[in-house]
């Protein structure tokens, strides 16, 4: 049994790539044991994947990194890959035992799943299109919903000026926009609308009240990560600004309308270089962007 350790110490998204690579092992390597070093911002997600042998929380101060470094050193790896390319984990991964020690390529210019492909060209694996279906077999049954027809609006904090990078194009709408918009989307869809928040629910929705709204509109606020991930997997059309919810999307080739920056083009290409059913659009004043996608909605 070979047995890999693979660092990833830092976000929900970042891991679903990495989730492409664990399920070419798995492919390729069946008897293969997969421990993964995570964040606290990572580390319940990781956990709930049946194809991982082992999750390791490392928190980020010097006694902890200690007993870590301990604890793997009993521990002979097969290959240790280190796909978060942080220096901590650089420097808990030279102390030590493995075969290989694969460091992933860090040229901005090259999309994260042809870094993905070099890794599993190291290992003398192959890679097939499947290997991106990241979340399959996941249940979901804890959450249901009767009707699975209708498109999802994640509303975060992402579309808020004073609440995100404020060198990024202003997209924050007002409360008449926003409902205009809603309006807008029913029409064009002709479907149920939901519409989930980060843990941080932008106040413009607390102040819209259910008088505002089409009944047939649903709002979830500061929904675990898990919820979800499962609305984003039932749902028809996905609606967001980049965040992990477009790699659930992408895993699971949900459709998407991905709103971005258009000074960070060739960062977003990156990352969603392998994105199935996607559709980007860049961020500008709200009145206009919400024309573009109820005009998109029609084409999909």
């Amino acid at each position: 049994m070979n047995k890999y350790l693979i660092f990833r110490t830092d976000r929900i998204g970042d891991f679903l790539l990495t989730a492409i690579l664990i399920n070419s092992i798995k492919r390729n390597d069946i008897s293969s044991h997969i421990t993964v070093i995570a964040s606290k911002k990572n580390y319940d997600f990781i956990k709930s994947f049946n194809s991982i042998d082992e999750v390791i929380l490392l928190e980020n101060n010097l006694l902890n990194k200690i007993t870590l470094i301990k604890k793997l050193r009993t521990i002979y790896y097969e290959h240790v890959i280190v796909h978060d390319l942080k220096k901590r984990s650089f420097i808990i991964s030279f102390f030590l035992k493995y075969g290989t020690r694969i460091k992933p390529s860090n040229n901005l210019n090259v999309p994260y799943i042809d870094v993905i492909k070099e890794i599993i060209s190291k290992l003398n694996f192959s890679f097939i299109e499947s290997d991106l279906n990241t979340l399959k077999n996941r249940n979901y049954n804890s959450f249901k919903h009767s009707n699975n027809d209708f498109i999802l609006f994640h509303f975060d904090e992402k579309w808020i000026y004073n609440d995100y990078i404020n060198e990024y194009t202003n997209i924050e709408p007002s409360k008449d926009d926003l409902i205009s918009f809603i309006n807008l989307l029913l029409i064009a869809s002709n479907k149920r609308l939901i519409i989930t928040t980060g843990l941080n629910c932008p106040n413009i929705l607390n102040n819209i009240l259910d008088g505002d709204l089409d009944s047939r509109v649903k709002i979830y606020k500061k929904l675990e990560f898990f919820e979800l991930e499962n609305l984003v997997s039932k749902c028809k059309l996905l609606i967001s600004c980049h965040g992990s919810v477009s790699h659930v999307a992408a895993a699971h080739q949900v459709k998407q309308i991905d709103i971005i920056d258009k000074n960070k083009l060739n960062f977003y290409a990156k990352w969603t270089a392998h994105f199935r059913n996607y559709s980007p659009l860049q961020r500008k004043k709200f009145s206009e962007l919400s024309k573009e996608i109820t005009q998109l909605l029609f084409i999909l």
